[in-house]
């Protein structure tokens, strides 16, 4: 059974590079041309069911990528991107630009972070992470033959890097534009990465960080 991991569409907080975490921020239009166009590539491409992240950006997304198909979204809170808690809203700039800044340590050293207060930490994303695929995923091998899951920059990496053992230390080298999937395979209960941000447009989107 093949999983393929889709990231959602740009934002408007996307392009102004502000974290989004939680915030609930719907995709602009840039978004939506984004994945209409990788609709149109995976058109011929058969889903069996599709799972998707409940905040905005995502499921219209999901929406996009599945029109037509008569194939009904599931959301599931695990999917949701980590939280910044009170740094949502503000640059991504500034915590590398500055060491004393809460979530420095997010982006310049992964392996280092520990969440302020009402934030989450890597760990505890790839925890819900890795339930939600033994719980929901894990029991469609055999009557399924490909899914779909939409969800988030952060979060899919959190993913990729539990289930394909990637240290904290190469988090930022997994390399997930907007709209860009991840492919997953599972095989006799076993997860596994067969590609990471392949993207099915034209002009690669602005790698923004979460």
């Amino acid at each position: 059974m093949e999983i393929y991991l889709f990231r959602h569409g740009e934002t408007e907080w996307n392009k102004e590079r502000k974290m989004q975490g939680r915030s609930d921020i719907p995709l602009n239009e840039s978004g939506r041309a984004l994945a209409a166009e990788t609709a149109r590539a995976l058109e011929n491409m058969p889903f069996d069911r599709a799972f998707t992240s409940p905040l905005k950006r995502a499921y219209e997304t999901a929406e996009i990528l599945l029109a037509g198909r008569g194939i009904p979204l599931e959301t599931d809170e695990r999917l949701m991107e980590i939280s910044f808690g009170s740094c949502e809203g503000g640059s991504y700039d500034q915590p590398k630009q500055e060491e004393v800044h809460p979530l420095h340590d997010f982006f310049c050293r992964p392996q280092c972070f520990c969440p302020p207060t009402g934030a989450e930490s890597f760990q505890e994303v790839q925890a819900r992470g890795q339930a939600f695929l033994e719980e929901r995923i894990l029991p469609l091998e055999g009557s399924c033959s490909r899914i779909l899951i939409v969800a988030h920059g952060a979060f899919n990496r959190c993913l990729l890097s539990a289930v394909g053992s990637i240290p904290l230390t190469k988090f930022w080298e997994i390399g997930l534009p907007n709209c860009a999937a991840s492919i997953l395979a599972l095989e006799d209960g076993k997860f596994r990465i067969l590609e990471m941000g392949k993207v099915y447009y034209q002009a690669p989107a602005v790698n923004a960080r979460p």
